[in-house]
């Protein structure tokens, strides 16, 4: 047995009493002798993209078997955002990337193991297990569930969960009855799988395969494919290549691969929500990263695609074009992409993408003819937002890309819903939504079902949304939202009233309050921040541990670590 790090739990006189527990769980000498490695595996029952993960955990564990490692299977817990969305809900999103990442150290370090492998799927599985890689530092692959297939909805049309949101919105302003809202809901998402748009769970997805921590197809292979089947039992093998060399995930994430995973997020037009669990994980690498780095990078990377809510195509239709390699060759091309970086694959990233090239360049644009000189997501500041806000710049319409708007102020992502459904909300609208962010919601809720509801009334391209929350990755418009600092920590935006007016200049980055200095002097001699009091006790303690969304939320405590 060589010398690891579950030979000093299991090795040894004073340890016959662990070998005796081992022994327990019918592992037979031999089996002991081998290098331990944990499978986080993320499976339940109650979130779409997740009831498949047991299909890919037996695959994994194959694999490692195969490779001569012995693994054990341990938990991870996973929120659906869709079915969290738009209720209390919510609040716990967030929040529970920090218990992932806690949990899996917790397992890992109580049981020794020599190795893991990640298997997450939906929107915070993907950052907590990243977190959780990047902290604990052993021999580590990923490899997650898989996209979902886009619904049929007949006619030739394909459709996702934000057809679905969106199609309330319809519902709302007369469009469509509920009857064929039913009949939408029940084919958009026809089985097991991350949503089938560029959202967040795909988009994490994609970066992990990015910064070299998941093999080539992680975030592209479609759920349902034996692809994704042999592509967990490669990764269950190839984690015991790892373990072997002694490839650590921060021999893997560098500076260098910091570049080519933000790079790659602007290229694809990843969901804004890339900008808080990127720095988080980075963060636990002990690589620091802030909000200009994203602009910087976005700025001179070209958007290559427009999946959906941008645009028509599927992350099925990226697979078949040749996936994240094909991207990432198109960038090389450009001298955006750092090739000498080492993936687990063994490789660098050059070696990955040799020979790579675009299948359909319909859906991945080339350099010449990419939609826009600039990435997805732009990062503004000004009077409203002095340490930053995000908009999914690819997907605002040309009309809102430089516009002035008329404040309607909410208090609560309940209230502006309401008011959106009503038909309250006009043309030239910014609909603010504040007391939403991490510590005031507290749990920065996503804001998917007002977006949805906006675009579906047909107000996408003259009504702004800006918030201290945050959307979801389905979102699309003239969204902005992780203003900061927050309301409840005294931010501007808490001082916003009904009829002011805000300029939103998208392409100078700046979002401003149009309101003179001696006005808000007297706004802030008569304010006093509102505190919402969770009555749950989890929420309660990750208000008071949680830090500004322009630092990815990550725990104060975990600060400059």
């Amino acid at each position: 047995m060589n010398d690891s790090a579950s030979k000093k739990m299991k090795s040894g006189l004073n340890k016959a009493p662990h070998r005796s527990l081992l022994y327990a769980l019918g592992l037979t000498r031999e089996e002991i002798d081998r290098p331990f490695v944990g499978v986080v595996n993320a499976a339940n029952e109650i979130v779409p993209g997740h009831i498949h993960l047991d299909t890919i955990t037996k695959s994994v564990k194959s694999g490692v078997s195969m490779a001569g490692g012995v693994p054990f299977e341990i938990p991870a817990i996973a929120v659906c955002d869709g079915i969290a969305m738009n209720h209390e809900g919510m609040r716990f999103s967030l929040p529970s990337r920090e218990f992932i990442a806690d949990s899996i150290e917790i397992m890992t370090r109580a049981h020794a193991f020599d190795a893991l492998v990640f298997i997450p799927n939906c929107d915070k599985t993907v950052p907590g297990m990243l977190m959780a890689m990047m902290r604990l530092n052993i021999p580590s692959i990923l490899v997650s569930g898989g996209p979902m297939l886009p619904g049929d909805l007949g006619n030739g049309k394909k459709g996702d969960l934000i057809t679905v949101f969106e199609a309330v919105g319809k519902v709302g302003a007369g469009k469509m009855t509920e009857a064929e809202l039913e009949r939408i809901s029940e084919r958009a998402c026809p089985g097991c799988g991350a949503c089938a748009g560029m959202f967040t769970a795909n988009s994490m997805n994609c970066l992990a395969e990015t910064i070299g921590v998941a093999l080539p197809g992680n975030g592209t292979i479609p759920a349902v494919s034996s692809a994704r089947v042999r592509l967990a039992k490669k990764a269950g093998m190839q984690v015991m290549n790892l373990l072997e060399n002694n490839i650590r995930p921060l021999d893997i994430v560098t500076p260098d691969a910091v570049a080519n995973a933000i790079t790659v997020d602007m290229a694809l037009g990843c969901s804004s929500n890339t900008v808080l669990h990127l720095p988080a994980i980075f963060g636990e690498a002990g690589l620091d990263i802030d909000l200009s780095l994203f602009d910087k990078l976005s700025r001179q990377t070209p958007n290559l695609c427009k999946l959906s809510p941008a645009g028509h195509h599927y992350m099925v239709d990226l697979e078949n074009a040749g996936g994240i390699p094909a991207v990432m060759a198109e960038l090389a091309c450009l001298g955006l992409i750092h090739t000498d970086c080492l993936t687990v694959t063994g490789k660098t990233v050059g070696e990955n993408i040799a020979n790579v090239r675009i299948e359909n360049d319909d859906v991945i644009h080339t350099a010449e003819n990419a939609y826009s000189k600039e990435g997805g997501i732009a990062i503004l500041k000004g009077s409203l937002a002095p340490q930053g806000s995000v908009v999914k710049q690819s997907a605002v319409a040309p009309e809102m890309m430089k516009r002035e708007v008329t404040a309607r102020v909410f208090d609560s992502e309940e209230d502006a819903m309401q008011a959106i459904l009503d038909g309250k909300i006009k043309p030239g609208d910014g609909v603010v939504i504040r007391y939403e962010g991490p510590r005031g919601g507290p749990g920065m809720r996503e804001m998917l079902s007002p977006t949805a509801a906006i675009t579906g009334m047909g107000l996408g391209r003259d009504v702004a949304l800006l918030t201290d929350g945050r959307f979801s990755g389905g979102t699309n418009g003239a969204a902005i939202g992780h203003i900061s600092p927050e309301a409840a920590d005294g931010g501007i935006i808490g001082l916003v009233r009904d009829g002011d007016i805000i300029s939103i200049d998208i392409p100078a980055r700046r979002l401003d309050l149009l309101v003179d200095e001696k006005e808000l002097e007297k706004r802030r001699a008569n304010h006093k921040p509102k505190q919402k009091t969770s009555p749950y006790s989890v929420l309660r303690r990750y208000a008071q541990q949680v830090g500004s969304a322009a630092s990815g939320t990550r725990y104060q405590e975990n600060q400059g670590n």
